[in-house]
């Protein structure tokens, strides 16, 4: 009998032991979850990786931004709090957000004259969706032990970015009349993230947003971050938005501090450029996520191989009348099994002259193929009815919409013409005032010249 060594038995157990740990690090490069939460904020960028399946995370800040008013009507100051929620499921690389902010807002019209009034609701609520498309392989340093000079030496590749996608809808129908851009506009987005050390992140991001509508813009945000220790980061980021009339430029900086692997805060100071006008934009946040994250667990053989179930082929799937028809037929003229009887149980000579062989009736494969046929007919039919009704009923809510929108921008429009003859009445007594002060004034001149010549006269 042989008899195994124990030497081998312990490398053998090594082997496996290293297998399960390169496929628990190859599920760990993949995934998008991380142990301690991943806060997009204080940064108005957007990194490609989602939170990861079972997470549900609330992104909220305070900000207050101020500056100067600009001719017609501006929005010169603000007060208010935004939310991001952020959440995954179906996939790692997919997640959901949505993205709202309620503010108390300022807004002031100067002209002739200045003046403001103040105004409290939402001022943005859209509908997100991202997705990781690309995730580069960096090579792995620490295991470089012949040369210090290629165990420190930077790695190229981390140039190549993570790539993400991202496209929402931005709904404006219940937003403030300032920040209304009409009722349901999509935006879509690139998201771009360099590893560059395991200190250093840069992310880039492109958006179009407002598609379709008059207020469309381009944006670009490139943000810096930089972790400290294993509890304080900053950011240094600048977002530049291009309008259709106006540019908009934003430069700040920030930092965020680890309370806990599911708890952050952070605050951030930005400068606004727009119009020739210097702003001032400052935040305060709190990131939390709720942690319900559970890791898929998947059966490899002693090889790290993973195991599948394999799949019984159905060879008689999705075949259209003339393959069933050549199947029904086929199986016609098949060969049929030869019976097999035991030796023991022989009948008797008598027995088999006088049995009759049995006719067994089958049944007629036109009736079947018309009976299948039909069958096939209904249901293309049924699915046809509901596709049309399906599609009316789309048409008639389109229409609805288009009604209501066409409403409101009549009553927009209404409003703004009031709005715009008050001022005109408002600035027309104005003058009308000022010029009666105008000519009183002159009266009282001419009164008085007229009394200085009256005393010249009498001495």
């Amino acid at each position: 009998m042989f008899v195994q060594p124990k030497n081998l038995d312990l490398l053998y157990m090594i082997k496996k032991l290293l297998i399960l740990f390169v496929f628990c690090s190859i599920l760990t490069a993949n995934a998008q979850y991380t142990p301690v939460i991943n806060s997009n904020r204080p940064g108005f960028s957007e990194s490609p990786y989602s939170v990861g399946s079972g997470v549900y995370q609330f992104e909220t800040s305070l900000f207050y931004r101020k500056m100067n008013a600009t001719p017609t009507f501006s929005n010169p100051e603000a007060l208010g709090l935004n939310l991001f929620f952020r959440t995954s499921f179906f996939s790692e690389k997919l997640e959901f957000n949505v993205n709202t902010s309620l503010q108390r807002d300022k807004i002031a019209f100067k002209n002739i004259f200045e003046s403001s009034y103040n105004k409290t609701g939402l001022s943005q609520f859209s509908l997100g969706a991202k997705y990781m498309i690309y995730a580069p392989k960096y090579d792995d340093k620490s295991k470089e032990i012949r040369s210090w000079k290629a165990r420190h030496s930077f790695d190229w590749k981390r140039w190549i970015p993570h790539i993400g996608i991202s496209a929402g809808m931005n709904v404006g129908s219940f937003l403030t009349d300032y920040h209304e851009r009409g009722g349901f506009s999509p935006k879509v987005g690139i998201l771009l993230q360099n590893e560059f050390s395991d200190k250093l992140n840069v992310i880039t991001n492109l958006h179009y947003d407002y598609i379709g509508t008059d207020f469309s813009q381009f944006s670009y945000i490139v943000t810096g971050t930089y972790n400290f220790n294993d509890y304080w980061s900053g950011f240094a980021e600048i977002q530049g938005i291009f309008e259709e009339y106006e540019k908009k430029t934003n430069i700040g900086a920030g930092a965020a501090y680890l309370f806990s692997e599911n708890l952050q805060f952070n605050a951030s100071l930005r400068a606004n450029l727009q119009q020739d006008e210097i702003g001032v934009y400052s935040s305060l946040g709190v990131s939390y996520r709720l942690n319900r994250h559970k890791d898929d667990f998947v059966e490899i053989d002693e090889f790290g191989n993973k195991i599948e179930e394999e799949k019984p082929v159905k060879y008689d799937e999705n075949r259209n009348f003339f393959g069933r028809m050549f199947s029904k037929v086929g199986n016609l003229f098949s060969k049929k099994e030869k019976r097999k009887d035991d030796l023991d149980t022989e009948p008797s000579n008598s027995k088999l002259l006088n049995e009759k062989p049995k006719r067994e009736r089958q049944g007629s494969l036109v009736d079947m193929i018309i009976k299948e046929d039909k069958k096939q007919k209904k249901k293309t039919a049924k699915e046809e009815r509901k596709a049309a009704k399906k599609a009316k009923k789309n048409a008639e809510k389109e229409a609805k919409r288009k009604e209501k929108e066409r409403l409101k921008l009549e009553k927009k429009i209404k409003k703004e013409e009031e709005k715009e003859a008050k001022r005109k009445e408002k600035e027309r007594l104005k003058l009308e005032k000022e010029i009666k002060k105008l000519e009183e004034e002159i009266k009282k001149e001419e009164q008085q010249e007229k009394e200085k010549e009256k005393e010249k006269e009498d001495n």
